[in-house]
């Protein structure tokens, strides 16, 4: 296999591995309203993702610079084309990372609710733009000859890509629905099983119309076949979740995720970022990569340290993985 080959699969693998990750605290986020009728109980819900939510985010700036270093006219093109989006994304992702640092410095309750808002925002606008952003890399946007973005901010708004960005919405409320179901007690334990029922049954909708309108743009057997999985993961876990196995249910929604993420790679392959304008300009695994030198020692890089990350974030997860309740939040 070709080392441009290589390293598009592990950029996939990275990105389907943030969106995994990612996606149920930013599902956490986005609920802070709604499952936390107080001060109590939302911090419940924060301190389930406290000890993780920034292990998560490491996955994205991996998966950027290994973007950059693999691939720098994919990066060239993608950062320039999608900079507002992107903007916004970090700004969010910055505000939200302050909230979690800030809200408990002060006991006034305006002072907590203005920071739970910067959360529901920063948890709510990246998910929606990451959803807009990978529709558009897989429908394709205007690039010219010299692998140039010429459209503006409103082209990358079309109803596809909006279908997409509500779709990575629904997944990751769901996604993270079951995580507090999984992860707390008590009542908040309660509404955040029957919550995710009734998300699922909205996300479902939303995913099988997206995936469908995907595999009509354009496809591959990999595609579908990925595409039928997701799919069937998601019912999967509204079934696991209504039969209270939450383990498993937050597999199917964790499994739904890769799924759908896969789905996207394996139609985009061997595009990194297909033109609307010729496809004779789109940006393909051959001539947006780095050298092959470049390649080989990136690939002997990510053999040597991918493990070590792995491993050390799969103890985080076994180190904070008991349940908490309100009972184990101090007055």
């Amino acid at each position: 296999m070709e080392l441009t080959t290589v390293w598009f699969i592990l950029i996939a693998t990275l990105w389907t591995g943030y969106f995994v990750l990612e996606g149920f605290d930013f599902g956490v986020g986005m609920l802070l309203p709604v499952l936390g009728r107080n001060d109590t109980e939302r911090r419940v819900l924060i301190n389930t993702i406290g000890p993780v939510w920034d292990g998560n985010e490491v996955w994205v700036i991996v998966a950027g610079g290994a973007t950059f270093a693999a691939f720098p006219h994919w990066y060239a093109t993608l950062f320039s084309g999608f900079y507002l989006p992107l903007l916004a994304i970090l700004v969010a992702l910055i505000i939200r990372g302050v909230a979690f640092e800030y809200r408990h410095q002060r006991h006034d309750q305006a002072w907590k609710n203005r920071w739970d808002l910067a959360v529901i925002v920063g948890s709510t606008l990246p998910a929606l733009l990451w959803g807009v952003a990978f529709a558009n890399l897989y429908h394709g946007v205007p690039i010219d000859a010299d692998k140039e973005y010429t459209g503006t901010l409103l082209t990358l708004l079309h109803p596809y890509a909006l279908l997409g960005g509500l779709t990575f919405v629904g997944l990751f409320i769901t996604h993270g629905a079951l995580f507090l179901a999984l992860k707390t007690g008590g009542d908040v334990r309660t509404r955040a099983n029957a919550l995710a029922l009734r998300a699922g049954a909205v996300t479902a909708a939303l995913a099988v119309a997206f995936l469908t309108w995907t595999l009509g743009l354009h496809h591959t057997p990999a595609a579908i076949t990925t595409a039928a999985l997701a799919a069937a993961a998601l019912l999967g876990a509204l079934a696991a979740n209504r039969a209270g196995r939450e383990g498993w249910a937050f597999a199917g929604t964790a499994a739904t995720i890769a799924l759908t993420v896969t789905t996207l790679f394996c139609g985009l392959y061997p595009n990194v970022m297909p033109s609307t304008t010729d496809a004779a300009f789109s940006l393909t695994v051959h001539n947006a990569a780095s050298t092959p030198y470049t390649l080989k020692i990136m690939t002997w890089v990510a053999v040597i340290f991918t493990p070590i990350v792995g491993c050390y974030q799969a103890w985080t997860y076994w180190v904070f993985r008991k349940r908490i309740s309100v009972k184990d939040i101090p007055a």
